[in-house]
């Protein structure tokens, strides 16, 4: 458990991403950040400024899968939790998993300011209905999930969205991966 804002946090383990780990290998794909087990993916552009973006994704985010239903939130080892245990996903990357809920994903990233400035890496419910997943190289964010989600998002006034097939290279145009 970890306490943060006068509560205690559950802590996750290799179990909670073990769908996440198995599902994924290294590619240009979004199979790179998402396993293919969802019905439709998209690439949303991480923005210079979050002000507008982050509040957009987590309302999407919120209506698909809504409280009481508990999140996972991943945070790269160090950024939130500087001292909590890690799981491993991708190359060998470290993620402090927390559950927790859409509040704290926006609460979390905010510095002295209030400003929000960083999403979770790696966000997804319980169910497991939707998954997003921002690499720490990248400047995109990579969303798995049903049908209706991915169309909201490539809707939205306020989100850079494209869809993105399965074998498809997941890089948005005018991005690079590194």
């Amino acid at each position: 458990m970890l306490v943060k804002d006068g509560r205690k946090w559950q802590v996750g383990t290799s179990a909670e991403v073990a769908w996440i780990a198995e599902g994924t290998s290294v590619s240009r794909t979004i199979a790179a950040a998402i396993p293919p087990v969802f019905d439709a993916y998209a690439t949303v552009v991480v923005p210079d400024s979050y002000e507008d973006h982050a509040p957009a994704l987590l309302a999407l985010l919120t209506e698909q899968s809504p409280p009481p239903q508990r999140w996972w939130l991943g945070y790269s080892a160090g950024i939130i939790f500087p001292a909590a245990p890690t799981v491993t996903l991708y190359p060998g990357w470290e993620y402090v998993l927390v559950e927790a809920g859409p509040q704290q994903a926006a609460a979390w990233g905010k510095n002295k300011q209030g400003v929000s400035w960083e999403l979770p890496s790696l966000m997804f419910p319980a169910d497991r209905s939707w998954l997003a997943s921002t690499l720490w190289d990248d400047d995109w964010t990579c969303i798995g999930g049903p049908d209706s989600l991915v169309a909201r998002l490539l809707a939205h006034p306020r989100l850079e969205a494209r869809p993105v097939r399965p074998g498809e290279d997941a890089t948005p145009p005018g991005h690079q991966a590194w």
